[in-house]
């Protein structure tokens, strides 16, 4: 690779670290996962970044190895998460702990999710992209991409861990859950 490129892309991984890691964390449910699956996604982009860095986009052309990553790690193995319904009991409770819960209620609710489904949810709602960016992003058709949306959000509405959480009177600061992530 030439010193430019690898200088452009060193430049596209400290600008965009951050972000790509958590998306990541809402595909896989995992700091450490996050991490192992934000670093491989960026070792394939490194040895393609000639090609990639000719794209429009070169940050979604990452985004969908994310997401391809992330669908191979189940391919090759199984990977079983243990998610309890309902956090330990805890004596007094502040917005710090309500904001955790309702992290908590959120990544556990993702959790259950198939992948396809959870990947549309997370690109289609976390990165507030449009319909066509996810279905260019996974590969699939805008129907696809709206089926498996309606799908994982009646998933999500009968969570109930999540369900206990949005019908609290204060639960209804979602932007607190999206920071809560970050």
């Amino acid at each position: 690779m030439q010193a430019e490129q690898e200088a452009q892309f060193h430049e596209f991984v400290r600008a965009r670290w951050s972000h790509l890691v958590r998306t990541a964390y809402l595909l896989t449910g995992d700091a450490h996962h996050a991490e192992d699956l934000t670093q491989t996604a960026l070792a394939k982009a490194y040895r393609s970044w000639r090609r990639v860095s000719r794209t429009d986009n070169p940050e979604a052309y990452v985004r969908r190895m994310l997401v391809s990553c992330n669908s191979d790690r189940f391919r090759k193995r199984r990977v079983q998460e243990a998610l309890t319904d309902a956090p330990p009991d805890v004596v007094g409770r502040d917005e710090a702990v309500s904001w955790a819960d309702e992290r908590s209620a959120l990544l556990g609710a993702l959790a259950q999710l198939p992948s396809k489904q959870r990947a549309v949810v997370v690109l289609r709602y976390w990165e507030d992209l449009s319909e066509g960016e996810v279905a260019d992003t996974l590969g699939c058709s805008q129907g696809t991409v709206k089926s498996q949306a309606s799908k994982g959000l009646a998933k999500l509405r009968t969570y109930p861990g999540l369900a206990q959480v949005v019908g609290r009177p204060e639960a209804g600061r979602t932007s607190h859950v999206r920071e809560g992530v970050r």
